[in-house]
């Protein structure tokens, strides 16, 4: 592919390249040399799900691997002990280590459903930041000012509003800097949030005579609600390991405008054939090729068929679960969406209950002591249960 094809595919999608003059030069001395670029993303492993937010930049990585170029995925096992700043109005809770462990084995599993294993390289940071000395670290401190520290936004807005900021939050985009200089990364991406600590790590590896690294900005993908970044914390995220039915039918939730935001980023169609596809027919060419991206096509064919089945033509999915029950036996509804794993909680059956969420074929069921009958029960808008006397 030529450099400006190369730079056009990197390019899509992004919000800002750090610079882009610099990028050109990298790619051309790699075709000229013949030697890879190394690109790296670094995430900490914090929460157990990768979502869809991730999936823009492990994309993003993947055409990196694409154009034969040499991935790094990073793995904060030890700046997730300190945790990330960046958007936060206080300090993080410190984590529990064992529990970072266990999220960075999730990771590790779930990331080549997009990355191509055979092409990436795994690393955890601990491998050398446990390593470093205080003297190494003391180092490191010398190469960035407090001033330039209390001019990133969330810290001078933590500082006017005279909230604390402990020195230790200030270590992280020292760290994560550190990071770029183990590695020599040529490329690093990140969100569009974390422009202060990917600059950093630019800025630090000048100051260790290490060639600078350029910057790869993407946006952050709004979650399910259309307005805030998409995140667990906020319940508004689409995990890759969700079932392809959930996946599809939360993608077909998804406003129009945030549509082509997910076209843009999670997949490769042209914009301009999407544009001129009616909303409904894009929307279900979404969501069909995103769940091929985790899933078999068969089976994101077959999440499509049972969404048009369930959505457009109101019936039931032909692949429901089914629960048999025995007749006089003391069992609630509660206990059975909890024993099929169709809500979380008893909590959560009494707010679908107050919304009118719960159906037994097709009326609403309006009490928790509803008593228990053959048919099929319809929880939220695709969930589904097949009670059967046995």
């Amino acid at each position: 592919m030529q450099i400006e094809e190369q730079l056009q595919t990197i390019s899509r999608g992004t919000s800002e390249i750090i610079s882009l003059e610099a990028l050109t030069k990298k790619l051309h001395e790699s075709s000229q040399s013949k030697k890879k670029l190394r690109v790296k993303a670094g995430f900490d492993p914090t929460a157990p799900d990768i979502h869809l937010g991730h999936v823009v930049l492990l994309r993003k990585l993947r055409q990196f691997q694409n154009l034969g170029h040499e991935v790094y995925f990073l793995i904060g096992d030890f700046t997730a002990q300190i945790g990330d700043p960046t958007g936060r109005d206080q300090l993080r809770p410190k984590m529990d280590s064992a529990q970072i462990k266990a999220n960075a084995r999730t990771y590790k599993a779930q990331v080549f459903k997009i990355l191509d294993e055979k092409k990436t390289k795994v690393v955890f940071n601990s491998s050398w930041l446990s390593k470093m000395d205080t003297s190494e670290l003391l180092e490191l401190t010398q190469h960035c000012t407090v001033a330039q520290m209390l001019a990133r936004a969330d810290f001078k807005k933590r500082f006017e509003e005279n909230k604390e900021i402990s020195l230790l939050e200030f270590l992280y985009p020292l760290l994560q800097g550190y990071d770029s200089i183990h590695l020599k990364a040529d490329v690093e991406l990140g969100g569009s949030d974390q422009k202060f600590n990917l600059l950093m790590g630019r800025q630090l590896q000048e100051a260790y005579r290490v060639p600078a690294q350029v910057v790869i900005m993407m946006p952050l993908l709004e979650g399910t609600d259309g307005v805030q970044k998409m995140s667990k914390s906020l319940n508004n995220y689409i995990g890759i390991e969700e079932p392809p039915k959930e996946i599809f039918g939360k993608i077909m939730s998804v406003s129009d405008e945030s549509m082509m935001r997910y076209f843009e980023l999670l997949t490769s169609r042209d914009l301009k054939e999407v544009h001129r596809m009616h909303p409904r027919a894009a929307k279900m060419d979404l969501a069909q090729e995103v769940v091929s991206q985790f899933y078999s096509i068969r089976q994101a064919r077959q999440s499509r068929e049972d969404f048009e089945k369930t959505f457009s033509r109101r019936q039931t999915p032909d692949d429901v679960i089914e629960f048999k029950f025995q007749p006089g036996v003391s069992l609630s509804l509660s206990d059975i969406l909890l024993q099929n794993h169709l809500v979380e909680s008893r909590n959560e059956v009494r707010r679908l209950l107050k919304q009118g969420a719960i159906s037994h074929e097709g009326q609403k069921i309006e009490r928790e002591d509803w008593p228990i009958q053959e048919g099929v029960l319809k929880v939220g808008k695709r969930r589904f249960l097949k009670l059967v006397q046995a």
